[in-house]
């Protein structure tokens, strides 16, 4: 009898249509991580209200966000893909963690006082406040092997595996604790050189079709010292050159170098070997994302299936939890 496959679990908040950035950033890891590992992936929308509570367009979201999964390669018959907020275990779970966890374990936690501050947050909701809570609700639930994340987002992971022992030692050991599977982040600039970002508006989508990506790509902002055709540049300081590092083969990329060090090549030249290495592997996606896109209802289905599945585990998890705890007689 073959061993069962560690579980890997992580999630995505719904906010529209997923750029390049989310595509290198996580996507890609996800798609791979499901030919070892069993996976559960998930729509985090309650995360969504600790900062918004306009939330028509979440369902819309949604169904954008996973046409993209799809899109890139998700299967939902080797992977879970559910909506948090279908499973309500989620929130029980939550509820009984606030009863063992300190206040000063969530104050100390660097992304609620870079939130505040960021978004210029005068009176923060104990939805912010908890949001690493309701984090290790969704972790734990699952009792995953392997938490797939960025290195900005593993104090969240340790902070699940604090409040794993603390449960534990309270009622008793229910939690395996979780470790973080590290994922190598490539810098992805966005086309104006900062950060890609939606709310800075210099993405690159991947429902994007490739005359949409040559429109972004073409202008990109490049070595601001290099200001004529005849200036050699240096691809080190240059976004473009970022990318072709992602997408452009050693022999080309070797070559987009050289040529921009002796000005051999302009900027435009560089920028039309990086589409040709970029425009198709991201066409397939687009492709396969689109014949999604066009059966919405499909797209529902196999996240409401996927809810049902990961509703069994998640019954199966508070029965012991609630057992651990016996509150009732």
């Amino acid at each position: 009898m073959a061993a069962a496959k560690e579980r890997v679990l992580s999630g995505m908040r719904p906010s529209g249509r997923l750029h390049l950035g989310n595509y290198l950033g996580a996507l890609a890891n996800w798609v791979k991580l499901q030919d070892s590992y069993d996976c559960f992936y998930f729509s985090a929308d309650w995360h969504l209200l600790t900062d918004r509570l306009e939330t028509s367009q979440v369902p819309q979201h949604t169904i954008e966000m996973a046409a993209d999964w799809l899109g890139a390669g998700l299967d939902p018959a080797r992977s879970t893909l559910f909506i948090q907020s279908l499973i309500p275990e989620h929130a029980e779970l939550h509820l009984l963690f606030s009863m063992v966890t300190p206040v000063s374990w969530l104050e100390r936690v660097p992304t609620y006082r870079e939130r505040i501050e960021q978004q210029e947050i005068t009176s923060p909701s104990y939805g912010l406040l908890g949001y690493p809570l309701l984090q290790a609700a969704d972790i734990l639930m699952y009792k995953p092997r392997w938490v797939p994340v960025g290195i900005d987002q593993a104090p969240h992971v340790e902070l699940t595996r604090e409040v794993a022992r603390r449960f534990n030692n309270a009622f008793g050991e229910v939690f395996p604790e979780p470790d973080v599977k590290l994922t190598e982040i490539p810098k992805v600039p966005g086309t104006d050189g900062r950060k890609m970002s939606k709310s800075y508006g210099n993405d690159i989508e991947l429902a994007d079709p490739p005359e949409t990506i040559r429109a972004k790509v073409r202008p990109m902002m490049t070595d601001p010292a290099r200001k004529r055709r005849t200036d050699p540049g240096n691809p080190d300081v240059c976004p473009v050159f970022d990318l072709h590092k992602i997408f452009t083969p050693e022999a080309d990329l070797q070559f987009v170098a050289n040529g921009c060090r002796t000005a051999g090549i302009g900027c435009l030249d560089c920028k039309d070997v990086l589409l040709k290495h970029m425009v198709p592997p991201l066409e397939k996606i687009r492709e396969r994302r689109q014949q999604f896109v066009e059966k919405p209802d499909r797209i529902v289905e196999i996240l409401h299936e996927g809810s049902r599945r990961a509703r069994a585990v998640a019954g199966r998890t508070m029965e012991e939890v609630r057992a651990a705890v016996h509150l009732t007689p």
